[in-house]
């Protein structure tokens, strides 16, 4: 039996769950058979996915670092997923003790998860609660506690915003752009229709949208403009592993466009 139906009950296997699917591809184990049913149809249809999860998740480091070296030491991470290796507050606290983290998923057993990974941590905290209701997140305690959104704060959709509508993810970003304060920055990735072969950007919204959430592919033109209202930083809003790389060698660098992911960071002036 999985080790998650002894946390979250029979009910949370009628679907696969889009954190989990994500935990699958990113090679974890915190995720049930039927995720791993609907991840392995997806890697049918586009091989690729393996390395879309891989390379978004580099690209997540990567734009820690970097807001670190700004100067942030807070970040809110919504649509966390569960935090396991090469997570915010791992790669945060290595370059900063201090850093303060809030995970925030919807998924009730990527939370609890979660909470396990981080018992022990009090610099770390984790909100289940749904990125469309911004309110919520931002009167939670854990939020109020950890975050001083008086200060610059690192606010974080990484493969999150492709779950939502157009005008939630509107909401969503309108929302946490004018609770932060000037010198924070977001941090944006979203799927892309842009790269792959149309049959199997259709045949992934089909598996999709039998999940918890359906997904929307969008074009770099869309995703950018959820960058509007902040200062895109260099190199703009790119394929993921064209975010200032680390190397030539750098995993997905070569053939870009298969990683199928637009990815950019804004600051708020």
């Amino acid at each position: 039996m999985d080790h998650a139906l002894e946390v979250a009950g029979d009910a949370l296997l009628e679907k696969p769950s889009v954190a989990r699917m994500y935990d699958y591809f990113l090679g974890g184990y915190h995720n049930f058979a039927v995720d791993r049913l609907a991840a392995q149809q997806v890697i049918g249809i586009y091989p690729d996915v393996m390395l879309m999860a891989r390379t978004n998740r580099a690209f997540l480091r990567r734009a820690v670092t970097t807001l670190l070296e700004q100067g942030v030491e807070q970040f809110l991470d919504l649509g966390s997923g569960i935090p396991t290796v090469g997570s915010v507050h791992e790669v945060a606290q290595q370059l900063e003790r201090d850093a303060r983290v809030v995970y925030v998923d919807i998924d009730p057993v990527a939370v609890q998860h979660s909470e396990a990974i981080l018992q022990g941590q009090p610099d770390v905290a984790v909100v289940q609660a749904d990125i469309r209701e911004p309110e919520y997140i931002l009167g939670h305690a854990a939020v109020t506690r950890l975050i001083d959104f008086s200060k610059p704060v690192g606010v974080l959709l990484v493969a999150v915003i492709h779950f939502v509508d157009d005008a939630a993810a509107r909401q969503v970003v309108d929302a946490f752009r004018d609770a932060i304060a000037p010198g924070s920055y977001l941090v944006l990735s979203h799927v892309t229709y842009e790269g792959p072969p149309p049959e199997a950007v259709e045949q992934a919204q089909r598996i999709y949208a039998n999940s918890t959430n359906p997904i929307i592919f969008r074009s770099h033109a869309h995703i950018e403009s959820f960058l509007g209202g902040f200062e895109i930083v260099e190199p703009g809003v790119v394929y993921v592993p064209q975010w200032r790389p680390q190397g030539p060698n750098m995993l997905g660098l070569a053939q870009p466009e298969r990683t199928a992911f637009f990815a950019g960071v804004g600051r708020k002036l």
